[in-house]
């Protein structure tokens, strides 16, 4: 029953640091504060951080897992921006090569764009992104309708007139009226309405419902020609994404009849070079708000050590009362190590909740996601806890280490 023995002790030391606590109700709420900043500067950004990688992947989702992407210009930009300008266009010859080379892949599908004016009756929408498509679109990008329909191969082997719009073009230029079939002008030219794309949301802040989709033909013959396509490449395994890009780059020096000694002049992207670098970008952040959340908690550590102290010389009677009644100082530094840890503990709490508000209000009040993650709650509570422990180890074997006659002296 020596388990029981340790309960029982346990709890009155419980109730006397609760007691201790509640008897200096002003001195005990300014002593957490620093404990309450810590874990809520970590909690919170937990949060944050939590919530825009999920919005991040919800959004990123839209960018297929199993596409390769080959395009002039990488993604992610990290040097001179000039020594990509200067690379040749990608052409439409490069994709019927790929397309005939390549084992890998299930579709190639090249696109191309540009910006116009989009106007419906009085209605006018400025710099939208007029994207050229081929057939292979609705394989390669999952590219569902809301309403209407997919191109036809002949309308655009024909380079028909014919347009799909994005969900909020629709919105925006239409409101509750049906579009299909309906007459607009992109950049001054008659296009015909023949679907409604499905509604996609945004990435990186940016709607992907705000694009108009024609045949690439079409886009080249009202447009020009003198742009650059990006070939989008549907791999027909997702397992094989790395021999897949190994065996893409080879097709395209050949295509372009590099020379080994010379670098690539093109790009070939893929979903996981934005997850890698937003995933760099959160990690930071994550280090940055351990750091400042560290910094909290080690001083409001400090302002525990020091009111613990504080506590245990206005206490000293006390503790000679319980010494000279037999009390152990494994029993003295347990009662001072709870009270310590409670304070900590208490603090924690308090800032979880108040994370829970923050996040909510986040949430609601900003374009930013926010949901708590359990761990942090977790570890949250018990590592200002610890801290409680840590900081309140001197003062715990000060008070153990006093003298009861002394002490029994001290007014």
């Amino acid at each position: 029953m020596k388990w029981l023995g340790a309960f029982i002790t346990f709890w009155e030391n419980f109730k006397i640091a609760f007691k201790s606590l509640a008897a200096n109700k002003m001195r005990t709420s300014l002593t957490t504060l620093g404990i309450v900043i810590g874990v809520l500067t970590i909690v919170s950004v937990a949060s944050i951080i939590s919530g825009l990688n999920k919005g991040f992947a919800e959004q990123i989702s839209n960018i297929g897992s199993n596409v390769l992407y080959i395009n002039k210009y990488p993604w992610i930009i990290m040097d001179d921006w000039y020594k990509y300008k200067n690379r040749p266009d990608i052409t439409l010859r490069e994709a019927s090569f790929i397309r005939e080379h390549s084992k890998y892949a299930e579709a190639v599908a090249p696109t191309s764009g540009r910006r116009s004016i989009v106007k419906y009756k009085d209605k006018i929408l400025e710099d939208i992104r007029v994207v050229g498509i081929v057939y292979e679109e609705k394989d390669v990008e999952n590219f569902e309708i809301d309403e209407g329909r997919f191109f036809s191969p002949i309308e655009i082997s024909r380079k028909r007139s014919v347009a799909i719009i994005g969900y909020e073009i629709k919105e925006r230029l239409f409101e509750d009226d049906d579009p299909i079939g309906k007459k607009i002008l992109i950049g001054g030219q008659k296009f015909v309405v023949v679907g409604v794309r499905s509604k996609r949301g945004n990435i990186f802040g940016q709607s992907l419902d705000i694009d108009v989709y024609v045949p690439l033909g079409t886009l080249y013959s009202k447009f020009g020609h003198r742009r650059s396509v990006g070939i989008q490449v549907k791999v027909k395994d997702p397992s094989l994404m790395e021999e897949a890009s190994e065996e893409l780059r080879f097709w395209m020096r050949v295509a372009r009849a590099l020379k080994p000694t010379e670098p690539d002049n093109f790009s070939i992207n893929r979903q996981e070079t934005l997850l890698k670098t937003y995933r760099d970008l959160t990690r930071g952040l994550y280090t940055a708000a351990f750091g400042i959340g560290a910094l909290s908690l080690i001083v409001g550590g400090i302002g525990i050590m020091n009111i613990m102290l504080v506590s245990v010389t206005e206490r000293r009677r006390e503790i000679g009362i319980r010494k000279a009644i037999g009390a152990k100082r494994s029993t003295i530094v347990l009662q001072f190590l709870i009270e310590s840890s409670m304070l900590c503990g208490v603090g924690g709490l308090i800032a979880v909740i108040l994370s829970f508000i923050v996040s909510m209000l986040i949430d609601k009040l900003t374009p930013f996601p926010a949901t708590v993650p359990l761990w942090s709650v977790v570890g949250g509570v018990i590592f200002s806890s610890l801290i409680g422990v840590f900081f309140g180890l001197y003062p715990a074997a000060k008070a153990s280490k006093l003298d009861p006659v002394e002490s029994l002296r001290y007014e």
